[in-house]
């Protein structure tokens, strides 16, 4: 849910095509004729759910994807995007359930397009990718096993990222001012005027006092590597398998929107999936705990790493809730979908505050510990 590829969140343009344009869209740059199209909710993007007719396609001739059409400001950077893309494919060869390009007319995965007629010369880095069935995880009632597949998953595309993943425009994840990244939580200083003055403000403006005491000068002894950056509850999907016996079983069914890929570190990855995954949680001071299990069943965090993990959990809460804010009063129509993580953020945000550091560690902890031993929690 990117706001724009630096700190200056308000240059960018959302696409804003009509179901007409992009059904032409399709048909002119990928030749392919649309059966129906529908809208996506989005961020910044805009995002059409589509069929086509393929000669030689299953059911019928049909195939469905995603039409990612980018904003303005990150679809001048083809070589962030290309990168983008080139890690999802990457990722899809590795056995992660990750969206793949269908090639355009002329055998590329991206092209750059004008928008509607009268939209200036405004222009628009175009994709076609292949469409992901399953349900989100903000629409099912999360359990103990789900949460611990995300943490495994989260750190298992990172290792694979970090190990793995070359690409001659990899630098360009180095997004030294990208809003959304979570070390630069004290960027957040220059919108806080969005959130006006209540108890809201007071508590967002101790996380990035805090931040800037505790967690930057840690920063260089984190592990580095490549994060997704925004593996929220509407950007993983999941299957159901039922097991009556043991409650509803799980298993990942798609990874969406990697638009916030930049370099950071291994402990942000779980930290940014510990706070989404908190967002429709019943027992949200009670998540972390499993993540983290799974996290570490695949790459274990170092002492300094554990320490700021409360502090980067609530970091994320004040990125999302602050630019959220922020956005939502440039863009009043999107208002509803901007602000979704602000409807039980604060609450939860407040929480954690209320219980304080060592309370909800030391939960998160005494929880991991369980699934250490090897028993689930």
């Amino acid at each position: 849910m990117s706001s724009g590829n630096d700190c200056r969140a308000q240059t960018f343009t959302k696409p804003a095509l009509s179901e007409k344009a992009a059904a032409e869209l399709v048909d002119r740059v990928f030749g392919l004729k649309v059966s129906w199209l529908r809208p996506l909710p989005s961020y910044d993007d805009q995002n059409f759910h589509v069929r086509v007719l393929r000669s030689g396609a299953g059911a019928g001739g049909a195939e469905e994807y995603v039409l990612k059409i980018t904003n303005s400001q990150d679809s001048q950077e083809p070589d962030l995007i290309q990168v983008q893309t080139q890690a999802m494919m990457f990722l899809s060869a590795e056995g992660f359930p990750s969206a793949t390009p269908c090639l355009t007319k002329d055998g590329k995965i991206m092209s750059l397009e004008s928008g509607d007629t009268g939209a200036g010369n405004t222009k628009y880095m175009v994709r076609l990718l292949t469409y992901l069935p399953g349900t989100p995880v903000a629409k099912i009632a999360t359990n103990a096993q789900i949460l611990y597949e995300i943490g495994k998953l989260a750190a298992s595309l990172d290792k694979a990222l970090a190990e793995k993943f070359h690409h001659p425009s990899v630098k360009s994840l180095h997004r030294g001012q990208f809003i959304w990244n979570l070390a630069n939580v004290p960027l957040l200083e220059q919108y806080i005027y969005a959130l006006g003055q209540n108890k809201y403000r007071a508590v967002v403006e101790q996380v990035i006092e805090q931040f800037k005491g505790k967690v930057i000068p840690k920063l260089s002894s984190f592990r580095a590597c490549i994060n997704h950056g925004d593996l929220n509850d509407h950007n993983i999907l999941v299957d159901r398998s039922p097991a009556p016996l043991q409650g509803p079983q799980y298993r990942v069914s798609g990874i969406l929107d990697f638009s916030d890929m930049s370099y950071g570190y291994y402990v942000f990855e779980v930290a940014i999936a510990i706070m989404y995954m908190m967002i429709e949680s019943a027992d949200p001071l009670g998540v972390g705990g499993h993540v983290l299990a799974g996290f570490e069943s695949v790459v274990p965090l170092t002492a300094p790493e554990r320490g700021a993990l409360f502090l980067l959990v609530s970091g994320r809460f004040a990125q999302s809730l602050v630019i959220a804010a922020h956005t939502a009063r440039l863009y009043p129509d999107n208002s509803d979908y901007l602000m979704v993580t602000a409807r039980t953020g604060w609450k939860h945000l407040m929480a954690m505050f209320e219980a304080g550091q060592e309370a909800v560690e030391s939960r998160w902890f005494e929880t991991a510990q369980v699934y250490a031993h090897g028993a689930p929690a």
